[in-house]
């Protein structure tokens, strides 16, 4: 369903990729875009958007419950510990995209985020600091990267992050609110 995002029950403008979906809308309404400073649910959006990487966010969305049951409600320290056996367990669930790379890439995101701790960063606040001086962007243009994406990206990599190129790095600073691409006329835009 790609149609313009209205209920009947609302006259909400909103993005054109949000559907008419319930569950969809609801994400684009409340979670998509607000600025999110928590850093266990930031490292859980990470998570994520690696997953849905070459797959559609509608995917992701749908199998998000499936996900925190797989990976411990996204808790660094059980994520950190799993193994060969969880990792062979966790390919033949449905519940989640079983892409063995993806798999191994959240548990070993999961001992980078635990070494960035160690060395005294908080997680949101090693976060944030790539956020762009100007979280609206100005103007209708589609962005799928940008400088400060692509600088998020050497320094998750650099600390040992996996599936976090620019192009993904931009989406999950679009979704946890570094940046703010709700579309001109949407009504969460500025929000």
């Amino acid at each position: 369903m790609n149609k313009r995002s209205t209920t009947a029950a609302t006259t909400k403008r909103r993005c054109r990729w949000c559907t008419a979906e319930p569950l969809y809308t609801a994400y684009h309404d409340e979670e998509w875009g607000v600025p999110l400073k928590d850093s266990r649910a930031l490292f859980e959006l990470l998570c994520l958007e690696g997953a849905q990487a070459g797959l559609s966010w509608w995917t992701i969305l749908q199998k998000r419950e499936g996900y925190r049951r797989a990976f411990a409600s996204f808790d660094p320290h059980r994520m950190a510990a799993m193994g060969k056996r969880d990792v062979n367990r966790l390919v033949l669930d449905p519940g989640i995209v079983r892409h063995r790379l993806k798999i191994e890439a959240a548990i070993g995101n999961a001992r980078a985020y635990l070494a960035l701790e160690s060395q005294g960063h908080a997680f949101s606040e090693w976060i944030w600091q790539f956020a762009p001086a100007r979280r609206r962007r100005a103007g209708a243009e589609v962005l799928t990267s940008s400088p400060e994406s692509e600088r998020m990206s050497k320094a998750l990599k650099r600390a040992g992050f996996r599936f976090v190129g620019p192009t993904i790095c931009y989406a999950y600073m679009q979704a946890a609110g570094l940046v703010d691409d709700h579309e001109t006329g949407c009504w969460r835009r500025g929000s």
